[in-house]
């Protein structure tokens, strides 16, 4: 076969290929063959029991129907997103779940750390870190340590138990798990401001302001698709999931003034040391008031 050739088959078949994926009719043997042959785009069925912490969303509401509709669309059919948080739902909700049922919260709080930080330690542009995204201010109020050397934020233990704090101290105001979510978001003195003006207690009665509209819906997206990942359709095998390293603690209330150097004594790289221990932000662990820290290593 000539190169010539080849450059000309190959250019047909994207011609083609082109035709059909923007639903250009053809005839193939005298049918019509359209996108919609090969590819489907279903609406979603709205299941009946849908809830947060054993909350039901009312979803014979209208308006609250067309709402939770809206996030279990987005949730389904943008799949590149929504298999990557099924993975890594795999890797990170067993070290969520006893801390959670230690702390007392309800166990569907997992989704929403999931919706916060999507399970990844970017800071956001409003500058909240960690997986539960706290601000700053928030976690020093509840007792975490942060600065430039050390932010514990980024340490999933001791975050997750100040997440728990904050969320169970919301639910006693406003004796609801959802509003309680809903909070997490908009905040205790917004929430309840609202509330108070519009003379509602349910979240579903109030308006609020767009993200917090949409925010416990989409936490109740990603429980009901992460929950129920083939009805969706989300294929895939155990192995193609993430899966966190098992690792042991190493205590330690000393200076370390070269982290470098201390993960090279129990044979890991720097990487290593501080992709199981983000809340290490620099080089070095100052220390000067010779506090006790754990810090991971992974084993291998």
């Amino acid at each position: 076969m000539s190169k010539s050739f080849r450059i000309l088959s190959l250019i047909l078949v994207l011609f083609v290929t082109l035709l059909l994926l923007n639903g250009i009719q053809k005839e193939t043997s005298g049918k019509k063959i359209f996108t919609h042959e090969f590819y489907k785009i279903k609406a979603i069925k709205l299941p009946s029991d849908l809830n947060l912490a054993g909350e039901r969303v009312p979803i014979e509401k209208k308006d609250i129907r067309e709402r939770m509709d809206r996030e279990l669309l987005v949730n389904t059919y943008w799949q590149s997103n929504g298999l990557l948080l099924i993975k890594r739902a795999n890797k990170y909700f067993p070290i969520l779940e006893p801390l959670l049922k230690k702390h007392g919260l309800p166990d569907d709080f997992k989704f929403l750390a999931l919706a916060e930080s999507a399970f990844t330690d970017e800071t956001s542009s409003a500058g909240a870190a960690g997986i539960w995204h706290f601000m700053k201010r928030t976690g020093k109020e509840y007792g975490l340590e942060i600065n430039k050397n050390v932010d514990e934020r980024y340490h999933i233990e001791k975050s997750t138990k100040v997440a728990a704090a904050y969320l169970k101290k919301s639910k006693e105001r406003f004796n609801s798990w959802t509003l309680a979510a809903a909070a997490y978001n908009a905040g205790n003195y917004g929430i309840h401001k609202q509330l108070e003006k519009q003379q509602v207690t349910n979240y579903y009665d109030a308006l609020l302001a767009n993200e917090t509209e949409r925010y416990i819906f989409r936490i109740i997206a990603l429980k009901e698709v992460i929950s129920n990942p083939k009805k969706y359709g989300f294929i895939f095998d155990d192995e193609d999931l993430y899966t966190h390293t098992k690792t042991r603690l190493i205590k330690v209330d000393t200076v370390i003034s070269n982290i470098t150097l201390f993960a090279k004594k129990f044979g890991i790289t720097y990487k290593e040391l501080k992709i199981h221990n983000p809340w290490l932000r620099e080089n070095k662990l100052n220390n000067a008031s010779r506090k006790l820290y754990e810090i991971k290593i992974p084993v291998k």
